[in-house]
């Protein structure tokens, strides 16, 4: 019998012969996609050569990823549990061709795969076709030798595949699989897209695309076409393993025999199949996405985590677990997955620290909400309703940290419904009482360019020099700029960085004939160009007149130091408390950086000293810090580049190496050699959010003007104590007691 990883590796093996690139699972975190709150499917990682927006080197592809569906169209949450196949975690086995072959081959390659490679048999395969799509329909007898009546036609509903409103889309033909009688009767010809009837299930989707659907809704031939096909590795696994059902298969059996053992016996899967069954996918859920960096928080991605495990751990409490389990589960995911997800392995300790602390801190306040709930349920039930009050489930959510969808859940078990419209208005209007006590700023973005597109682009070279010869476009807000105004400029070559990644944008001067202007602020301006905003000193900007724009070199150098500086820092947080720390924010400036991360508890004394330590050891090093620009994007992940908290990348990115430290992908402005950073200092470490840390430092010269200015402050404190500054500190714990002891005696 084969077991997950056998099943991961002969898919990939299989495609590999047929000639295709295997590529690794992209992260559950869409970086790149503002579109999506997570993976949801395998063609998100190459939705990019869908829209034309990039290509790839190889045009065959195949992959096993990952997935998450918990929000919005896609949202399996309240379905897991109460049946064999349902997921909020999942794997999906995909093949691709980026106009390459297409039906015939597509068609041909799952056929062979599904009934050589893996045996299954040919008489329980039932393939389903867009009902238009004659091409496709007539291929299946013709590649297969399968009879025209176990071809299924369907409507657009089943059949045709769309990303969206507008854009790529096409036919879609689904390879359904026959389990038998013994998990019902025959049925109609509907039955395989049927929900109801599970005898037939779904194992593979083969997606042509070939048309873009405009906004009138008309449909329209691609010049290049594709094949995206997504195979769901868990069905496929139950069918292998003849185990009947997902949660039966040695994915999820170590999970759910742990549990058993944690309750000792009082329930089983049998008992209660809704709870061991959520509590082992969230568990699952929980390992992976914390593993690729989220980490449970109030809002956003973290919030779905949060509610996640919130759940599980009240189903926990229906078993009888009244102390933290969870983590301990953790484990067994690792166990079962960390073969081919390296990842999770590496980030298990951190897993299991941040799972631990939200059940303990969840735990403080679940028994007082279960308390709450149940004595509203049983007033609700002597009045003879039927319906929880929305004041109650706001209640729960504000004061015990009940997500609404698990007090829904809860209400559902007894046979009540919720008035979820009335907690809706109630949040509202607490939304609305929140935006009277905040004051919201706008930063100004730049000028509304006038002109031709092609004439809002300009070259920036401040990569290579801080001074350029060079023209001035266009002023904003007129074509004219005198002595004391202030507007926006766009140069045909600009050595002034923008703001972008945490690092600030340069400053400096335009100089021209009888003409001198201050540069306050350098900003991107869509499309692929840099403006900056000055203020002229003397004489009058123009537009088309020759000037020269020159960076304040000084001020740059320190940024550079401080933008190298948080790439070292980067990589000793890695070093010292995991692989888990990513970044979660940056500020490079002049006279200090501030570096966000995911870590779940303070970072102590020792471990900070042992990072800046790491920091300058790398400094003392003079190692080079190696620049590579135009790489390709997939090249350069593969290679093992991290990606920066607030960066945009393209087809081609500018990778930052430091050899024996690590790379990264960047678009910041670097010294060419670690030395040139000078020394760090770490001033402070604090916790900014539910799982999120700061540290702030400084570096070369803002150190030694900190150090400075820091020397300062203990000689005026030494003159106000009366002694030495090397007396300073004992004089204060002087002081201080002597206040403690006043205090005693009153």
């Amino acid at each position: 019998m084969i077991d997950s990883h056998g099943l991961r590796r002969n898919f990939l093996d299989y495609f590999t012969r047929l000639g295709h690139e295997e590529v690794p699972s992209a992260s559950l975190v869409p970086g790149d996609d503002p579109t999506l709150l997570f993976t949801n499917a395998g063609m998100n990682q190459f939705k990019g050569v869908f829209l034309g927006q990039e290509r790839r080197p190889a045009a065959r592809v195949a992959d096993v990823q990952k997935c998450l569906r918990v929000s919005g169209k896609h949202n399996d949450l309240e379905e897991v549990g109460g049946d064999e196949h349902h997921h909020t975690f999942f794997e999906m086995l995909g093949n691709w061709s980026f106009n390459d072959y297409y039906k015939a081959e597509a068609i041909e390659f799952a056929w062979n795969y599904l009934t050589k490679e893996l045996s299954l048999n040919k008489e329980r395969l039932w393939p389903t076709v867009y009902e238009q799509d004659e091409e496709t329909f007539a291929l299946w007898p013709k590649v297969t030798g399968i009879s025209p009546s176990k071809v299924l036609k369907f409507g657009a509903k089943d059949n045709f595949w769309e990303m969206g409103e507008v854009g790529p889309c096409g036919p879609c033909t689904e390879i359904n699989y026959d389990r038998g009688p013994n998990y019902g009767p025959d049925y109609p010809k509907s039955a395989p897209n049927d929900p109801h009837h599970h005898r037939w299930i779904e194992i593979w989707n083969l997606v042509f695309i070939q048309y873009s659907r405009e906004a009138d809704g008309a449909l329209t031939e691609l010049s290049e076409r594709f094949v995206d096909t997504g195979m769901g590795f868990e069905r496929l696994l139950a069918l292998l393993q003849g185990v009947g059902g997902n949660y039966r298969t040695d994915l999820f059996v170590p999970i759910l025999n742990h549990l058993e053992a944690l309750i000792h016996g009082h329930e089983t899967i049998e008992s209660d199949p809704m709870a061991f069954r959520a509590i082992s996918d969230h568990v699952r859920t929980l390992t992976f996405g914390i593993s690729d960096g989220v980490m449970p928080a109030n809002e956003g991605r973290g919030y779905v985590l949060r509610r996640i495990l919130r759940r599980a751990a009240r189903y926990g409490r229906k078993l009888g677990l009244e102390e933290p389990f969870l983590y301990r589960l953790c484990g067994d995911v690792v166990g079962t997955m960390g073969l081919d997800y390296p990842e999770i392995r590496e980030a298990a300790a951190h897993v299991t620290a941040v799972v631990r602390a939200e059940e303990e801190s969840f735990g403080v306040t679940l028994d007082r909400g279960l308390a709450l709930f149940h004595k509203e349920k049983e007033r609700v039930q002597r009045g003879g309703k039927r319906v929880f009050p929305a004041d109650v489930v706001f209640k729960l959510y504000d004061t015990f940290g009940f997500p609404p969808d698990l007090t829904l859940l809860m209400a559902q078990e007894e046979g009540l419904g919720v008035d979820m419209a009335g907690f809706e208005r109630l949040m509202e209007a607490r939304r609305k009482d929140s935006r009277r006590t905040v004051t919201s700023t706008v930063s100004y973005a730049g000028p509304p360019w006038r002109g031709p597109e092609g004439e809002r682009r300009n070259v920036f070279v401040g990569y290579e020099r801080l001074r350029a010869a060079t023209k001035i476009l266009q002023i904003e807000p007129e074509e004219t700029l005198p002595r004391g105004e202030e507007g926006w400029i766009l140069l045909a070559e600009t050595p002034f960085y923008p703001e972008g990644g945490g690092q600030v944008y340069d400053r400096g001067w335009i100089e021209g004939s009888g003409v001198r202007a201050r540069v306050l602020e350098a900003a991107r301006k869509k499309p692929g160009s840099v403006v900056v905003k000055v203020h002229v000193e003397s004489g009058t900007l123009e537009a088309g007149s020759e000037v020269e724009a020159v960076v304040d070199k000084e001020r740059r150098l320190k940024v550079q130091a401080h933008h190298t500086g948080t790439h070292l820092l980067h990589a000793a947080l890695r070093k010292i408390l995991g692989s888990h720390v990513r970044q979660a924010g940056s500020l490079v400036a002049p006279d200090r950086l501030r570096f966000d991360f995911n870590h779940y508890q303070p970072v102590t004394r020792s471990e900070l000293l042992n990072i800046q330590e790491t920091v300058n050891r790398w400094v003392d090093g003079d190692l080079p810090v190696e620049v590579a620009a135009d790489v390709p994007l997939e090249e350069a992940r593969q290679a093992g580049a991290m990606a920066f908290f607030g960066e945009k990348y393209g087809d081609k990115v500018r990778v930052v190496k430091v050899p024996g430290v690590g790379m990264v992908l960047c678009g910041g402005t670097h010294m060419n050699r670690t030395s040139r950073v000078g020394l760090m200092w770490i001033y402070s470490e604090n916790g900014i959010a539910a799982g999120v840390r700061r540290i702030e430092a400084v570096c070369g010269r803002g150190l030694r003007e900190r150090a400075v200015a820091l020397d300062g402050r203990i000689d005026r404190m030494s003159r106000i104590l009366g002694g030495p500054k090397d007396e300073v500190e004992a004089r204060v714990e002087k002081l201080t007691e002597r206040v403690r002891m006043l205090e005693e005696e009153r």
